[in-house]
């Protein structure tokens, strides 16, 4: 016969609420008796009946994820953290895709709010467009990212003041002619507003004048769209002295282009990027960027939803992660 969670709490010694809460993962059990559970789960091979559950306490077990562009080393890797605190805590993760669209997100928020999943962590890209708006019935959502809003609880890294660190870092070595790859020409991203705004600060500070024409547009941030982009700028530009790349990803495709034409990295040209993914540290030259722990904006947002699961009432939580310059081999002169 199936096992059940009173055969698990007997086989643990402790009670059948116990156990209950080690799957939950909201109420704290001490490492121990954590153990002792998750042991006679395994011994008696439990397999928790997550209708019933969802019958019981009006939850699924299930939260969704929601990022612009699943196909990004960044997506990948905080999906990962994601997926792996969520699952510790005793939750399923459904990934969706929004690619920037904002009908997908409102299709999620309609989703939550039929509690088909208990909740939501969403990475908006554009604040007007975001399904977070004054007069939405919001169901347990968390946001990610520079998307800026008084409704829902937020985790995010300060992109602004990281932009300008990661200037003034690159124009430590004397370095004037400093370029951007990644301005949205189009539609405007939270994120590039937010990272342009930072560069720009760092320019005033240094009392380098902003000059158009070290900026470098690029709409879709994936490596092959920067390295054309770039391509296509040093065909009528001369090179600049650092370039820094709203994303790493766009690096990656940068360096390739350099590579092509002949720029060496560093010595004719300081390159940076921006989320520290694994790739950029593998890469030739190792790329420097702006890093900060995935893993901890994973932890915190899982935090966030599940309390505000619990209680809906309070107000807006804000969470900032911080961030570090790492130099490598891509700027050092």
């Amino acid at each position: 016969m199936r096992a059940t969670v009173k055969d698990v709490a007997r086989r643990a010694g402790v009670s059948p609420k116990t156990v209950s809460n080690v799957m939950n993962g909201i109420v704290p059990v001490s490492g121990p008796t954590k153990l002792r559970v998750e042991q006679a789960m395994a011994e008696l091979d439990y397999v928790p009946n997550l209708s019933a559950r969802g019958l019981r306490n009006g939850r699924s077990g299930v939260i969704g994820l929601a990022l612009p562009d699943l196909a990004t080393p960044f997506s990948a890797e905080l999906a990962q953290s994601i997926v792996e605190v969520a699952h510790a805590q005793g939750f399923s993760v459904q990934i969706e895709e929004t690619g920037s669209d904002p009908h997908r997100e409102h299709e999620l928020m309609t989703r939550a709010r039929a509690n088909l999943i208990d909740g939501l962590i969403l990475n908006p890209v554009v604040l007007k467009e975001s399904a977070v708006q004054v007069g939405v019935a919001l169901p347990p959502v968390v946001l990610l990212g520079e998307v800026t809003q008084q409704l829902a609880d937020r985790v995010f890294v300060n992109s602004f003041a990281a932009a300008r660190d990661m200037t003034l870092a690159l124009a430590k070595p004397g370095r004037r002619r400093i370029a951007v790859l990644g301005v949205n020409r189009g539609r405007q991203s939270a994120t590039a507003i937010q990272r342009m705004g930072g560069y720009e600060d760092a320019l005033h500070k240094l009392g380098i004048a902003k000059d158009e024409s070290l900026l470098i547009s690029c709409d879709s941030w994936t490596p092959a769209a920067a390295a054309s982009a770039l391509a296509e700028y040093l065909d009528s530009h001369p090179v600049p002295e650092a370039l820094f790349c709203f994303t790493d990803s766009m690096a990656l495709g940068a360096l390739n282009t350099l590579w092509k034409k002949g720029v060496r990295v560093p010595e004719d040209i300081a390159v940076a990027g921006f989320d520290d993914v694994i790739d950029g540290r593998f890469a030739v030259p190792s790329l420097t960027t702006v890093s900060f722990d995935k893993r901890t904006i994973a932890s915190e947002a899982l935090r966030l939803l599940i309390e505000r699961m619990g209680d809906r009432s309070h107000g807006q939580r804000l969470v900032e992660v911080g961030y570090t310059i790492v130099e490598r081999d891509s700027t050092k002169a």
